[in-house]
């Protein structure tokens, strides 16, 4: 197994609060580099990432880090986040709600 095939299968990730356009723009360049599977980051650096980056696959995270936001901030993330260029949405599930056993809720969080 060669180093080119582990990074095809790898998201390079950078979710950190504080991370500037310039820590995203080197997390990019290195997954161009490597070719990496996509890049995961912030929706707020989405469209920015798709102009500057167009090959670039984009993944970014909705609900997070916590998951307990409502479900309409989630949709309404994931739609911003489409518009805006996003290839793959990674969505933080209601944890309070898995662990008290609400499948139906998260079901339809996740459906929705």
């Amino acid at each position: 197994m060669t180093n080119d095939f582990i990074f095809s299968h790898v998201d390079h990730t950078l979710l950190k609060a504080a991370a500037t356009w310039q820590d995203i723009r080197k997390l990019c360049e290195e997954a161009e580099q490597y070719h990496m599977a996509s890049v995961c980051v912030p929706s707020s650096f989405v469209k920015k990432i798709r102009q500057h980056f167009p090959s670039l696959t984009i993944c970014t995270v909705v609900g997070f880090p916590l998951g307990n936001g409502s479900t309409a901030a989630k949709v309404a993330e994931t739609a911003s986040a489409i518009a805006d260029g996003a290839d793959e949405i990674d969505m933080v599930i209601h944890i309070g709600a898995l662990k008290e056993g609400n499948l139906s809720y998260v079901t339809d969080e996740i459906r929705q």
